[in-house]
């Protein structure tokens, strides 16, 4: 199987309708919140498409489209996020580790402690079995240490 196949199935795996709970804190010095939502995966062509809606710890709700796919040219993961509570246009690139069950996605965005300065964050999303996959987001400190600020557990619903 091409590397280009493997990814291509690795993402296909992703599809379906998910539900999810999310430990998510607003900022280093903020306790986490834990929030409940859905996700629905779809296929376009090579790429997949992940639209989530889910509680906001005010009260309200988001909603965030996800995209991710493959590209053979420069061999990684490329993908886009957006979301009904932020302004910022998140892009991925990534590789699927050498056990093919975790995608590693770097991006940058405003930082927690100065929005006006982009900082580095990572994306990592880990396939338990075909229907638990867990997200986990970190943000790259000053100090160089990775700092985890939001974890989701997805079950598959069908």
């Amino acid at each position: 199987m091409s590397t280009e196949e493997r990814e291509s199935r690795w993402l296909q795996r992703l599809v379906g309708e998910w539900t999810y709970e999310m430990d998510a804190a607003a900022g280093p010095d903020h306790p986490a919140a834990k929030l409940t939502g859905s996700e629905r995966v779809r296929s376009l062509g090579t790429w997949v498409v992940c639209e989530g809606e889910g509680d906001m710890p005010d009260g309200g709700t988001s909603s965030s489209i996800m995209s991710l796919g493959y590209d053979p040219a420069k061999g990684r993961f490329t993908g886009t996020f957006i979301a009904s509570m932020m302004t910022h246009l998140w892009v991925y690139e990534g590789e699927l580790d050498a056990g093919g069950t975790t995608l590693t996605l770097d991006t940058e965005g405003p930082g927690f402690e100065d929005e006006t300065t982009m900082v580095k964050y990572r994306d990592v999303i880990r396939l338990e079995d075909d229907d638990h996959r867990v997200m986990t987001s970190a943000w790259l400190a000053a100090d160089g240490s990775w700092r985890e600020f939001m974890t989701s557990r997805y079950r598959r619903v069908r």
